[in-house]
């Protein structure tokens, strides 16, 4: 079960990866597509989303550091950390790989492009290691104490 501590901050730290990926993707495709004679970037709804995507993993990326610093450490709150990160990470990596295949309209849901394997990638992350539904579970049990 120590192991898993560890293990779990490199699967927050995959899915941090992934997210970032499909953002960037997302983010050059919009730029590129255009719509009325404009980039779709210069829509306002879309730079909602991009806003919230970016926000979204920066936090994932930043409770993954401080779970990390604290496997480096041997921390006695590497539980809920290592848990916590995963969880997060993989919640948001799900949740902007599934915006990044919205952004993409039609395209995004086809193998020709990236995203659609970057949300089968991000799924992953919400299953091994423990389920976030355990992680969850942990996280409690560590806050009960």
């Amino acid at each position: 079960m120590k192991t898993l501590d560890h293990t779990r901050v490199t699967i927050a730290a995959q899915a941090v990866g992934v997210a970032q990926g499909a953002l960037d993707y997302a983010l050059g495709y919009i730029q590129e597509r255009k719509q009325f004679g404009h980039p779709v970037s210069d829509f306002q709804g879309l730079q909602f989303m991009i806003a919230d995507m970016g926000m979204k993993i920066e936090a994932a990326r930043q409770i993954t550091y401080a779970a990390a610093g604290r496997s480096e450490r041997g921390d006695k709150d590497l539980t809920f950390f290592g848990a916590a990160a995963k969880a997060f990470a993989s919640d948001t990596a799900m949740q902007v790989t599934t915006d990044a295949v919205q952004l993409l309209g039609g395209y995004g849901f086809t193998s020709d492009y990236p995203v659609e394997r970057m949300m089968r990638d991000a799924k992953i992350t919400q299953i091994y290691e423990g389920t976030n539904e355990i992680q969850r579970v942990i996280i409690a049990r560590q806050m009960s104490r």
